[in-house]
């Protein structure tokens, strides 16, 4: 699935969070339903630690989880992926593959799912995005640059 569909996609703003604010601390959780393709996500202070608690979740650890940091040159969207490690089922080149498939259609949701957010802030619509692979492996443990949350933009 490479398109965002939006009746498929459930954005839930935790106690405090605002489509508009604050900047920091705000943090995303993207969670998906293998079986009926829905996409859920969290926006909070805080990363939705039930909804990456259950069983399957820590088996799978294939959440994608972001947050809005003001580093040296300005503010970045920092996105995490658990390529391997814990308690992560699959093998690392294969989790790799899925993760770097996948993340496109993650950073749209994310960037559809806060659209009114980056309407406030349209400057952060041109903050880098660091993505950081989490692995056990040093082959799969990485930082990249993905663009910036323009580049996801799908409306």
């Amino acid at each position: 699935m490479s398109r965002i569909k939006p009746e498929k996609l459930h954005v839930r703003f935790t106690e405090g969070m605002t489509q508009e604010s604050p900047v920091t601390p705000r943090r995303y959780t993207l969670t998906h339903s293998d079986i009926t393709g829905e996409l859920f996500l969290t926006v909070g202070s805080e990363y939705n630690t039930e909804q990456t608690s259950g069983l399957y979740a820590r088996l799978m650890r294939d959440e994608v989880l972001a947050e809005w940091r003001h580093d040296e040159d300005g503010p970045a969207l920092h996105v995490t992926c658990h390529v391997s490690g814990g308690l992560v089922l699959g093998p690392a080149a294969l989790r790799d593959f899925f993760f770097r498939k996948e993340l496109p259609l993650a950073l749209k949701a994310l960037r559809y799912g806060d659209r009114d957010f980056f309407a406030a802030y349209p400057e952060l619509d041109w903050a880098p995005i660091w993505v950081h692979f989490h692995s056990n492996r040093q082959r799969y443990r990485c930082l990249e640059r993905w663009g910036t949350p323009a580049d996801y933009c799908t409306q």
